[in-house]
């Protein structure tokens, strides 16, 4: 294998503190909204990428997206890394297990259950946590407005239900499919990482989706929270 990113392919610098949605689209929403004068960073196999001066710091913020699931995911982030990025926020959404959460909420992971394939692969076990500092600025940035507790990440963003009350059970707030890989690859890199979510569904009891006007508004609000996180 190459001894530099092939995945990523830069056309602009790289900042040493990256938001990561999965989705692109959020990436280029999130660019618009927080970046002064954002450039495309990448934009090789679509995994859309924007480098700009934060609004909240006037310091380079790099917003990069890393697909879905854990192996596109462990790409990215192992990329970003050979790069230089040193601080990530996974900026995504989730599935609420907890019948409490609403629609658009905010979650902050503070442990995620591996039950992905790359998390595992990786050496995994068990749950595993962000960074410690960086997801106490998350929470003291946003205050009171989101949760915090333990997620999970799996591979399955269908036909997984036989395991969604087990998880319920054990007292998971939600389900994504990134976190876990950014906590793990994290934790091989020497990278400081957190991860904050929006609640897109409603899993349990009943299944309900977002408007996609309040997941946008939702997206600004988390994008805000996280790039003030990684301010200096």
């Amino acid at each position: 294998m190459s001894a530099g990113p092939i995945h990523l392919q830069p056309t602009a610098p790289l900042a040493e503190r990256v938001l990561l949605p999965g989705d692109p689209g959020r990436a280029l929403r999130l660019a618009q909204t927080l970046l002064r004068e954002p450039r495309m960073f990448n934009h090789h196999r679509g995994l859309w990428g924007y480098t700009g001066t934060a609004a909240v710091d006037d310091a380079p913020l790099t917003i990069q997206s890393t697909g879905m699931g854990g192996p596109s995911a462990a790409i990215v982030i192992t990329e970003l890394a050979m790069l230089g990025a040193q601080r990530l926020i996974r900026v995504g959404t989730c599935g609420a297990l907890d019948p409490t959460l609403a629609l658009g909420d905010l979650v902050l992971a503070r442990e995620a259950i591996a039950d992905d394939g790359t998390s595992r692969a990786l050496g995994a076990t068990g749950r595993i946590a962000p960074h410690p500092d960086l997801a106490e600025a998350i929470a003291a940035g946003a205050r009171a407005d989101l949760r915090q507790g333990l997620v999970v990440t799996t591979d399955l963003f269908y036909d997984g239900e036989s395991r969604e009350q087990d998880w319920a059970a054990a007292g998971a707030l939600a389900i994504e499919m990134e976190t876990a890989t950014l906590f793990t690859v994290a934790m091989h890199r020497n990278l400081q990482a957190a991860s904050l979510l929006i609640v897109s569904d409603r899993v349990l009891p009943s299944r309900a989706r977002i408007d996609p006007d309040a997941l946008i508004q939702s997206e600004e609000r988390a994008g805000e929270i996280a790039a003030a996180a990684l301010s200096p």
